[in-house]
């Protein structure tokens, strides 16, 4: 590069939306400023030939581009610094604008002169092709070297390969992140935070003071844990011609189970302060933002175009980030931020729902397909017998656990409660949540009927792969269904989880499957019912599957528009064999919506 910059992590690729034929996004880049040379500032540089179509004769390989007819410099803008004991580190931020042409575009960009990079943008009119991931990384006690197979130097890389593959042969426009990107669960392993971590009572934890040096430490687990993560393998590779739709925030971005503890936990001075500092790095990293650099949507126009600022959340101070973006005339999707406002006994406040179902109104009319991103699946088998037993007081196995009888891992580190508690509790389908699950669903039916508009919900968090679904309730068994693309109420919700982290037990995965086969009464009032689809009848390697509700194999998933029949097609690609890089496909469609409002 000239001048020298001394990279720490970058650069990574954020989309926006598109407004009135212009493609917004951003390129990030984390700089030591030892070794670094910022006279003159970072510049980013951009090329692109909007008169060469990407695909010649209807080929399904890239067209290089022969003249290059569009450039365009911009300078980075220094958004943060990082102050740590080895230095100091700067973020600079280059916001991008391309105006569509009618092919899609590989678009090349170097920072100050060096390496050449690119990125695809799509045709004007043109729906996105799109990757959707969750759950990027591997839970305490798993050994990543289980998860490669021959040519891989790590667990992480061969599903990430997999997508990479798929976007060499048809590049995807956007990368969708559906939870979990990163696991900073280890910020506990800290030295500074060890003696907090340790303390036996439930009580000197909660009233236990925060101090400088912890202050420091959470903030440098989170700097250095991004940077590694950001930089390395194969998802650093797609995070760099992939641009990333801001992700959707899940717990392990911040903690396991943040939002979901009890509310003397949540305030207490480390874990509030934990849970700040997560989302603070989750907006630097994953959204390319900062409140105190880019103010609220009142004060001036902000920087990511399709951000929907909700309140100020109950253990994090700082509203919470939803996005509303545009991923072509027929489909936008909705990133529903379900931890800021979290609470034990609700996910998203009143007044956050309203700012964003008035949003969801005021779509264009030719939207027939919004998908909304949950980090937790919303339409999934209950376990609500498991949460009934773990927060019972009587149950043996936590009185153990508590007593130190050689069970300390059944328990969590924070307040002694069954480990799988806040798992549970971060479910829509738990007893604090069913209420506000079940308002959610009825009025997006309201929206989706009004509205012609096809909903589905897109899900990761549970390690594997399933499709709920919400329709219109028959009444009688042996009577014809309603049509999917006549029935407003038809809702899938595809859950794919998790690209990296292992799937659950052989055990977890049949109980989770027999419980998939019952029949859910919850919302036949509201004349709907809930099932899940059969859609796994083969494994991957072709052999019949009795148990066909959900895939226990690591997955991510592709969507695409289908131009012929105006379906939404979410094709889950699971993993054939473990660590070996491809995988199999499992495509749902999502029906147009074809009911008539007259």
């Amino acid at each position: 590069m000239s001048p020298h910059l001394q990279f720490m992590c970058g650069p990574l690729l954020r989309y926006d939306t598109v407004i009135d034929g212009v493609w917004h996004g951003a390129v990030m880049i984390v700089t030591a400023d030892q070794g670094s040379v910022y006279s003159p500032s970072p510049y980013l540089s951009l090329e692109w030939d909007p008169s060469s179509p990407l695909f010649s004769n209807g080929a399904d390989t890239p067209k290089s581009p022969k003249t290059v007819y569009y450039s365009k410099q911009i300078t980075g803008e220094e958004i943060w610094v990082y102050y740590g004991t080895a230095g100091t580190f700067t973020f600079w931020r280059f916001m991008i604008e391309i105006p569509l042409s009618r092919y899609e575009m590989g678009v090349s960009y170097q920072i100050n002169n060096g390496a050449r990079l690119e990125f695809f943008v799509p045709a004007i009119g043109q729906n996105l092709r799109w990757a959707v991931h969750s759950c990027n990384g591997f839970s305490a006690g798993i050994n990543p070297d289980d998860f490669k197979g021959p040519g891989f130097v790590s667990g992480y890389d061969p599903l990430w390969v997999d997508l990479l593959n798929k976007h060499y042969e048809k590049p995807f426009h956007a990368l969708v992140g559906g939870g979990d990107q990163i696991y900073c669960d280890k910020v506990t392993q800290e030295p500074e935070i060890q003696d907090w971590i340790n303390k036996k009572l439930v009580t000197d934890k909660i009233n236990y003071q925060l101090t400088d040096e912890m202050r420091f430490a959470i903030d440098r687990f989170y700097f250095s844990h991004y940077c590694l993560m950001f930089r390395s393998g194969a998802f650093a590779r797609c995070t760099r011609t992939i641009p990333m739709v801001s992700n959707c925030l899940d717990d392990h971005d911040l903690i396991d189970g943040f939002g979901s503890y009890p509310a003397d936990l949540q305030s207490s001075p480390v874990f509030n302060a934990i849970g700040a500092r997560g989302y603070f790095f989750f907006l630097l990293f994953q959204q390319f933002t900062v409140d105190a650099v880019d103010g609220s949507l009142d004060m001036h126009p902000h920087p990511n175009r399709a951000l929907i600022m909700g309140e100020l959340g109950p253990w994090i101070p700082s509203c919470s980030h939803s996005l509303l973006t545009y991923l072509g005339p027929q489909a936008q999707l909705l990133l529903l931020d379900c931890r800021a406002e979290r609470r034990k006994e609700r996910i998203v406040s009143e007044k956050t729902y309203k700012v964003i179902l008035d949003r969801i109104r005021a779509l264009p009319t030719s939207v027939e397909h919004l998908v909304l991103l949950l980090g937790v699946p919303i339409a999934y088998p209950r376990m609500n017998f498991l949460e009934s037993a773990l927060e019972s007081k009587l149950n043996p196995f936590i009185a153990l656990a508590r007593s130190g009888f050689g069970m300390s891992g059944f328990v969590n580190k924070f307040n002694k409660e069954a480990e799988l508690l806040d798992d549970l509790n971060d479910h829509w389908t738990a007893t604090h949540h069913k209420a506000e699950r079940n308002w959610l669903v009825q009025e997006l039916q309201k929206v989706a009927l009004s509205q012609k508009l096809r909903i589905t919900f897109l899900s990761g968090d549970v390690h594997c792969a399933a499709v709920g679904l919400f329709k219109s309730l028959v009444k009688s068994k042996k009577g014809p269904g309603v049509d999917p693309y006549q029935d407003h109420r038809y809702m899938l919700n595809v859950v794919t989880s998790a690209i990296v982290n292992t799937p659950p037990p052989a055990g977890v995965l049949k109980m989770v499957g027999l419980l998939g086969k019952k029949t859910h009464k919850t919302l036949h009032s509201a004349q709907t019912d809930e099932v899940m689809v059969p859609l796994f009848k083969q494994d991957t390697d072709g052999t019949p599957l009795k148990a066909n509700l959900v895939m226990g194999r690591r997955n991510w998933c592709q969507v695409d528009w289908d131009e012929s029949s105006g379906d939404l097609i979410f094709d889950i690609r699971v993993e054939k064999e473990k660590g070996y890089g491809t995988s199999v496909s499992y495509p749902i469609h999502a029906p147009a919506p074809r009911w008539s409002n007259t």
